[in-house]
């Protein structure tokens, strides 16, 4: 590795959104760090398409959840690579609850969707931070969701979360000025095992038929508005970019 490669990281890049933004990063040219709390196959699977682009790629089980295992992940990343350029917080989970079910809609819910879905882009920014700030291009970017948005999504706690998440992103932009820029990427529903677990390919389809894109996002369209945000701008801090066929306009 040359001193001048550049390093991303990129929580829960086991599948999805995650391994689709691992793998464009190291067509950039970037090293990977692949970070997973449970699919270690799948992760195993995006070390490989890394290193297939030519680039190296750490694996490192941690849950995003858990701030002294973060701080960890981050010294092991110091140690391997010495530097951090880019830090996409993607690491999510939610819980498939009817909005008007509120009695589902337990405090065991609650904190496990708040913990990895606000707490842990907190704990890991904050561990990154010093890391970071010794690049000339760092940046950070929140996978949020439209679900912070509109308030329509897969639970009121989720909902809940990204629109905490979208928040987050200003006040980190804020307070990491001038050195690290902070943005957030907003998808609507996605192609992807996440949501095709609780339906069927052609409802996902249909819940998209009235946008004026009719069809959900694939990974491949979030990790464009990520690389984008990473990469391709250097004034746009405290943004979230929605990434939704237009839905929400």
């Amino acid at each position: 590795m040359s001193e001048m490669t550049r390093v991303a990281l990129v929580t829960g890049s086991a599948t999805g959104v995650g391994r689709a933004c691992a793998v464009r990063f190291a067509k950039l040219g970037f090293d990977v760090v692949v970070n997973y709390s449970k699919s270690e196959d799948d992760a195993k699977q995006t070390v490989s398409l890394v290193e297939a682009e030519g680039q190296r790629a750490l694996l490192i089980q941690c849950n995003v959840r858990n701030d002294a295992d973060v701080r960890k992940m981050i010294d092991q990343i110091e140690r391997e690579f010495g530097r951090l350029d880019v830090l996409v917080n993607n690491a999510a989970m939610t819980y498939f609850v009817e909005h008007a079910d509120l009695e589902a809609m337990t405090e065991e819910k609650w904190d496990d969707i708040l913990a990895v879905n606000v707490k842990g882009p907190f704990f890991v920014t904050r561990a990154a931070m010093q890391l970071l700030k010794k690049s000339d291009s760092a940046a950070v970017v929140n996978v949020s969701s439209t679900a912070g948005v509109v308030g329509a999504g897969s639970s009121i706690a989720y909902c809940a979360s990204k629109a905490a998440l979208n928040n987050l992103t200003m006040s980190l932009a804020r307070a990491l000025a001038p050195k690290i820029r902070v943005n957030s990427v907003c998808p609507g529903p996605i192609d992807s095992r996440w949501l095709l677990s609780q339906m069927s390919a052609d409802d996902l389809q249909a819940m998209t038929n009235d946008f004026p894109i009719p069809r959900p996002a694939r990974p491949d369209d979030v990790a464009d508005a990520v690389i984008y945000l990473a990469t391709g701008t250097t004034l746009t801090t405290g943004q979230r970019l929605v990434v939704d066929g237009g839905r929400t306009m």
